[in-house]
């Protein structure tokens, strides 16, 4: 995608979903045969419902197709949430993580999975699982230090809701 169609994309879709309540995570022009394909990830604080999303493809589908962004070519239009296993990248995908299991790889090489317990504008206050019988012990890490980090998916983790019981 050029760099012109991905800031007039931007620049016409920023608005609609910010007035949605959410945050505009990617956009993402690909080939699919003969067709284009248009893909769009938002998210919020909130998580993202079904309803939210084909609401707002409502609105976006109208909005492209009373501009000329896209140009005359066909395409087709996707909506949806960044899924589970995307990249961290921004201290709102932290704040979003808290509770959950993340693994960073640092920039000192070093590998690290650990709970996010908080998030503030300098980096990430985490609890290390303990191994073999031994307590977890907290960790800082600032954003500085993190080179990547996703989150990994626990089939077994105790709801929020649980543990208030």
């Amino acid at each position: 995608m050029s760099t012109t169609q991905s800031e007039r994309l931007r620049g016409l879709l920023d608005p609609l979903v910010s007035a949605a309540g959410l945050d505009l995570e990617e956009i993402e022009v690909t080939r699919a045969g003969r067709r284009r394909q248009l893909r769009i990830v938002v998210d919020s604080d909130e998580g993202l419902t079904l309803d939210a999303c084909a609401e707002l493809s409502r609105e976006i589908s109208g909005a492209l197709d009373a501009s000329d962004v896209m140009g005359e070519e066909e395409y087709t239009l996707e909506v949806g949430s960044p899924g589970a296993d995307r990249p961290l990248t921004e201290p709102r995908h932290y704040v979003r993580a808290a509770g959950r299991l993340v693994k960073f790889r640092l920039h000192d090489g070093g590998e690290l999975v650990a709970r996010v317990l908080a998030v503030d504008e300098d980096g990430v206050d985490t609890e290390v699982p303990g191994v073999k019988g031994r307590k977890p012990t907290a960790r800082r890490i600032d954003f500085g230090e993190i080179a990547a980090a996703r989150v990994e998916i626990e089939f077994n983790r105790k709801d929020k809701k649980e543990e208030e019981a």
